[in-house]
């Protein structure tokens, strides 16, 4: 029901629009004077009116079969008039008198889309010669004047004057021109704005955006043919190809979107053959005009049967948008109906209307398509827009329900690792106690039970390892202090103070190198200062009597290095790649070491959004070298 209230509504806007249309600016229903028997009789009044007076009627034509024939122009679209047997172009002459009985006045008389060469004369006088749009101005006195046009054309379309000129005072002719001009202008530039806008979404907006770009380019062509014949543009006989190709792509267009939006592209491909095939077909025979005389009617004939094909087609997918209720069905029909209304109109007015200051009725017809398929990609966007408003929405709300189940899953994990290490403390350290008891009775112990002892006490020992670095991480994870913007010269400072002193009693030289000019980082003071006591730790147990470790900093292409160097044993090339991992024990420290030292580090760098590296050789010594976003 609600499509059927939107057929009917748009049907009847656009019959009462184009009926008043016909009437109000039409060349054809204009009220007289009108020529007769070669003559047409003028007053001063005539020529005062605001809307100039019509050349339509009494002309005599000459060419080469008749001489002297009364016709008024739009009744031949071509030299044919209807024998196919002759060729459509040629020379032509047009004669009518201009009987004036008021006083001298200066007029203009406008000629639009004369053939491709012309010449206008008055009284015998050239006026004016040369090939598109013309225009005389002169003194108009009373008497007799013979006006006559001459046209030579050899391509195009139409021949002869199709187009009625226009006489009037020079004001009314540019007021009417310029009206027109600025009407063309803007019919232009709108589509060509909405695809400029729409090719920003070709790539994410689907087929529909790139289609409806393709309409509005189509329509844009289309219109500026009126500037190629007012301003005579190269290749002006043959633009009427270019203007054909633009109406078959702005219906192949048309049917396009009226499929993609009924989702059926897929199921029907024969149709897009025949929107391809038959216009490639009118081309040829557009092309094939002056050299076949029957080729202007067959082109006529089969291109209304183009326009036909295509309005049944997207017809078709626009009742089976209806039968799917698709939210574009309201859109595509309307849009079906603008488009058979133009076509209707098209046919049914032909050299019946003519436009005296705006467009005509099939372009008011594709405008009103250029809009209607804007108002749906507004309102698909507008409904993409807000699906994904919600779905964010619903998204957020699903992080905030995940993050606050995976920070209570953490909590519960901390909880019971911190529970697990404090109670297998007692069973762990109980036999310890138990081994060594047997051990020092000696009772029953020969050689095999102390190799089961041994083996039992290093898998204690290997126990007891493990629960201690479980208890570091513990004691890290419960760290929650805020983030501190960090000076470097500072921390280089604090670092110095706290472990100078355990360096000279190891007879081992610690030093630190600010950088020139100080920087900042943000950081967990607690966490920091865990860093640098496992970096300095470790170095100072690699690092012999005599030695140094020297901890410095620079900023680079904004970025903090910290860098860590001792002059130790060194680290083996084969262990490097392991010595971030968590519980990894180098030879060197199986007996000591928790294999978690390192590990902390790397965690702690990388919270901190930073990086760390390691360059070492056995023997040379050891640098760790951190970088950490700064600051500014």
């Amino acid at each position: 029901m609600k499509q059927q209230k939107i057929w009917w509504q748009t049907l009847a806007v656009l019959a009462f629009f184009l009926t008043a249309l016909f009437y109000v600016d039409n060349k054809y229903q204009t009220p007289p004077p009108y020529g007769n028997s070669g003559v047409i009789t003028l007053s001063g009044q005539d020529l005062q009116r605001n809307t100039p007076v019509f050349l339509i009627d009494g002309w005599l034509l000459t060419d080469g079969r008749v001489t002297d024939m009364p016709t008024y122009i739009g009744e031949f679209s071509s030299l044919q008039r209807g024998d196919l047997s002759v060729s459509p172009h040629g020379q032509a002459h047009y004669q009518l008198t201009l009987r004036y009985d008021g006083m001298p006045r200066t007029v203009s008389i406008d000629f639009p889309r004369l053939s491709f060469w012309y010449t206008v004369s008055l009284d015998g006088m050239q006026l004016a010669r040369g090939k598109g749009n013309g225009r005389i101005t002169f003194v108009l006195t009373a008497g007799d004047h013979v006006l006559t046009v001459e046209t030579s054309s050899k391509a195009g379309y139409y021949s002869g004057m199709y187009f009625p000129p226009a006489i009037s005072t020079d004001s009314t002719i540019q007021r009417v021109g310029s009206i027109q001009g600025f009407a063309y202008a803007l019919a232009f530039l709108l589509p060509l704005a909405l695809a400029a806008f729409t090719l920003f979404l070709w790539r994410t907006g689907g087929s529909l955006n790139r289609w409806f770009g393709i309409l509005c380019c189509c329509y844009a062509l289309y219109m500026v043919r009126y500037f190629v014949f007012l301003f005579a543009m190269p290749a002006a006989e043959y633009w009427f190809l270019l203007q054909n190709l633009a109406l078959y792509g702005l219906c192949y267009s048309v049917v396009q979107l009226t499929i993609l939006a009924s989702s059926a592209s897929s199921r029907f491909r024969w149709v897009k053959v025949v929107l391809v095939a038959l216009p490639a077909v009118l081309l040829l025979l557009g092309v094939l005009i002056p050299v076949l005389p029957w080729a202007v009617f067959i082109h006529g004939r089969l291109t209304d049967f183009y326009y036909v094909f295509t309005f049944c087609v997207s017809v078709f997918f626009a009742v089976r948008q209806i039968a799917e209720q698709t939210w574009e069905s309201c859109y595509t029909l309307a849009g079906c109906t603008v488009f058979g209304v133009g076509l209707f109109v098209n046919l049914l007015f032909a050299n019946r209307f003519e436009p005296i200051r705006f467009f005509w009725q099939f372009e008011y017809c594709g405008l009103f398509l250029v809009i209607l398929f804007a108002a749906m990609m507004v309102s698909r966007n507008r409904r993409i827009l807000q699906e994904n408003e919600e779905l964010t929405n619903h998204l957020e709300e699903e992080v905030k329900k995940r993050t606050k189940e995976v920070t209570q899953l953490l909590k519960e994990r901390k909880a019971f690792f911190s529970d697990m290490a404090h109670d297998l403390k007692a069973p762990v350290f109980a036999t310890q106690s138990f081994i060594e008891a047997i051990r020092k009775s000696g009772v029953g112990v020969d050689t095999e039970l102390r190799g089961y002892l041994d083996q039992a006490e290093a898998k204690q020992r290997e126990m007891a390892r493990r629960l201690q670095g479980l208890s570091t991480i513990n004691a890290l994870d419960r760290i929650e202090g805020e983030c501190v913007r960090i000076s470097v010269k500072e921390m280089l400072s604090e670092i110095y103070a706290a472990h100078h002193g355990e360096a000279e009693v190891q007879s081992v030289y610690f030093s630190v190198k600010p950088p020139r000019q100080d920087a900042f980082f943000v950081a967990q003071q607690e966490k920091l200062d865990i860093l640098f006591e496992n970096l300095i730790y470790n170095a100072l147990r690699a690092t012999p009597e005599n030695g140094s470790i020297t901890v410095s900093a620079e900023t680079v292409d904004g970025k903090i290095l910290v860098t860590v160097e001792d002059s130790g044993c060194g680290i083996p090339q084969e262990e490097l790649p392991h010595i971030f991992q968590r519980f990894y024990v180098g030879e060197n420290n199986r007996e000591t070491g928790t294999g978690l030292g390192l590990y902390i580090v790397h965690s702690i760098v990388t919270e901190m959004g930073g990086t760390i590296k390691v360059q070492s050789a056995v023997d040379k010594g050891t640098q760790f070298i951190m970088e950490f976003p700064q600051d500014i």
